[in-house]
């Protein structure tokens, strides 16, 4: 058994730049902030989270009989409104749930969360987000006197994670708590929170948002979910913070390096980086030099390839949106473990897009890439697609966002080539975009 006071001498946080990169509370909502819920309400276990998802949806448990349960859901149809006003009105406190993972009582769940630095494996949270946000907007949709939903709800958007402490201690109970704080027509912002007790509090670890949509039971088209009604300031603070996040959400899209030039401060970043590369004995624009202490960008990559089998699947028999996440975030990982040569931490997670589904068989390929760096942190981007052996083709099925840091400062990364510019700025905004870090701090 691990012992909880040795694990808390033997880590130390961080000391970043002449402060604390955490804190009690970090980047995390106080508790003044969060509206309290959970009065009279009694947490489920973690393992309860899918059975309760399976009932549901009617899912079965069997690979077997996944064709004929997804048949049985056709006949839902009838059951989805027509407008959404056709739908009572939920209240926040309404889709409130709390989980609790033992991991300080039940010991044999250690080995499913534990990491090689006898810590918890944030993959492994990861997945039990995304199995609770679905779960919290099913509940905020329940249909009175019935057991089956007729909605098939999906994640479409991690919006952002905030991590205000590095260390998860293996054997000390964690508790995540969420609700719905924002409704649009067939959208639903899950706002989470995840705690560990530690000598008898809960103190909080992180704070994530996610966004959900509704479709019908086929999943073929969007449905209407409940709208909602906030009670008392911190409600309507939070709801008001919902529609700022949407409306967030659609400007950075806007601005898309893809779609839009980069701007005129932008582009004087990458030019002058392609300046401080040039040979100064050459003076020729083929001539590239690596200024000290850099790594070219082409040089910080590593890719890796998972065959999607059934234990991965998801309630509606499709790979389940957390076993991405984690795949993703240990490559992420990996790419800045290797980049930096020492232990990365974990300090935000923005801006995942889940564009397509990936189905059950499917190759996925995964590219993970080190596109930014500011002192000691790391800004790591990657790419998945799965490829289509009958139209031997590739598609994008999501892009994942991670910021990282370590003890001491890290090579700083260069681009070589337009692509990677862009790459760079890119990571350079999300980078910004996140709570944890310093926005003057210099490139």
């Amino acid at each position: 058994m691990f012992l909880h006071s040795r694990l808390r001498a033997t880590y130390r946080f961080p000391l970043i730049m002449g402060r604390l990169l955490t804190s009690e509370t970090g980047g995390c909502l106080s508790k003044s902030t969060v509206p309290d819920m959970n009065e009279g309400h009694v947490p489920i276990h973690v393992n309860d989270v899918r059975s309760r998802l399976r009932a549901i949806v009617g899912a079965s448990t069997n690979w077997r009989d996944h064709v004929e349960a997804m048949n049985a859901r056709k006949s839902l149809q009838s059951l989805l409104p027509k407008r959404q006003e056709d739908l009572p009105a939920r209240r926040m406190k309404d889709s409130y749930i709390e989980v609790i993972l033992p991991l300080g009582s039940q010991p044999e769940l250690r080995e499913k969360y534990l990491n090689v630095h006898n810590g918890v494996r944030f993959g492994r949270l990861l997945e039990d987000l995304d199995s609770l946000g679905v779960l919290i907007c099913y509940t905020h949709t329940k249909v009175e006197h019935t057991g089956t939903s007729p909605l098939s709800i999906v994640t479409a958007l991690v919006d952002k994670i905030d991590k205000c402490k590095q260390i998860i201690y293996p054997d000390c109970d964690i508790k995540f708590t969420g609700n719905v704080t924002w409704v649009g027509k067939s959208s639903m912002e899950v706002k989470m929170h995840v705690l560990q007790l530690l000598d008898g509090v809960y103190s909080p670890i992180l704070d994530a948002t996610f966004v959900m949509v509704a479709r019908d039971p086929e999943n073929t088209r969007s449905a209407f979910v409940n709208p909602l009604v906030p009670e008392g300031p911190e409600e309507e603070n939070l709801f008001h913070q919902g529609e700022l996040n949407r409306k967030r959400r659609v400007a950075f899209n806007t601005a898309s390096l893809l779609k839009t030039a980069p701007a005129a401060d932008e582009k004087n970043i990458v030019h002058d980086m392609f300046l401080d590369t040039l040979d100064k004995k050459t003076v020729s624009f083929r001539s590239r030099v690596l200024p000290p202490n850099s790594v070219w960008m082409e040089e910080a990559k590593l890719k890796g390839l998972q065959i999607c089998h059934p234990q991965e699947r998801n309630i509606f028999n499709r790979i389940f949106g957390g076993f991405l996440m984690r795949k993703a975030f240990e490559l992420g990982w990996t790419t800045a473990f290797t980049y930096s040569g020492s232990r990365p931490f974990v300090v935000a997670v923005d801006d995942i897009m889940f564009q397509r589904p990936v189905e059950i068989g499917s190759l996925l390929f995964l590219a993970s890439q080190v596109c930014y760096t500011n002192r000691n942190h790391m800004q790591v981007r990657v790419h998945s697609e799965v490829f289509d052996t009958t139209a031997r083709q590739h598609h994008t099925t999501n892009i994942f966002h991670f910021t990282f840091m370590t003890e001491n400062d890290v090579p700083r990364i260069i681009p070589k080539t337009y692509g990677e510019s862009m790459l760079y700025l890119d990571g350079k905004r999300h980078y910004e975009s996140s709570a944890l870090v310093e926005k003057d701090s210099p490139v």
